[in-house]
C-alpha cells in the first residue's frame, strides 16, 4: 500500500504542478482557454487571477513534493495536510466556481489521501 501512496501523491503533486502552468503560463493561450472557456478579451482580463491561482497550486505541489521527500513521520504528515488543503480547495471551487474541480482536483487527493492514511 505504500508504494501505491507514493505513486498517487506524486501524480497529484504533477496534477497541480500542470494546473500552475496552465494558469501563470498558458492562460491566454489554447490550453488555458479550454479549460476556462473564456474567450480572448475574458482570458486576459482573467490572467492576473488566474496566475494567483497558479502560484497557490505550485505551492500545493512542492508540500506534495516536500511530504515525498520528508522522514517520517514527518513526511506523512506533511503530505496528509497538503492532500486535505487540495480536498478543502476543491470542493470550495467546485461549490464557487465549476463543478468539475471536485471530480478532477478534490476525488483524486481524496482516494490519496486514504491510501496515505491506510498506509500509515
Amino acid at each position: 500500500m505504500h508504494a501505491i501512496s507514493v505513486v498517487l501523491v506524486a501524480l497529484v503533486a504533477l496534477l497541480h504542478a500542470y494546473i500552475l502552468v496552465l494558469e501563470m503560463f498558458l492562460w491566454q493561450r489554447g490550453p488555458g482557454r479550454g479549460l476556462s472557456g473564456f474567450d480572448a478579451e475574458m482570458a486576459r482580463a482573467t490572467a492576473p487571477l488566474a496566475a494567483n491561482q497558479g502560484l497557490y497550486n505550485g505551492f500545493l505541489a512542492a508540500g506534495l513534493v516536500w511530504g515525498l521527500i520528508a522522514d517520517d513521520p514527518t513526511g506523512r504528515q506533511v503530505q496528509i495536510f497538503f492532500l486535505s488543503c487540495v480536498i478543502v480547495a476543491g470542493v470550495y471551487g467546485a461549490a464557487t466556481a465549476n463543478r468539475r474541480i471536485l471530480f478532477v482536483q478534490a476525488l483524486p487527493a481524496a482516494v490519496t489521501l486514504a491510501t496515505v492514511v491506510a498506509a500509515g
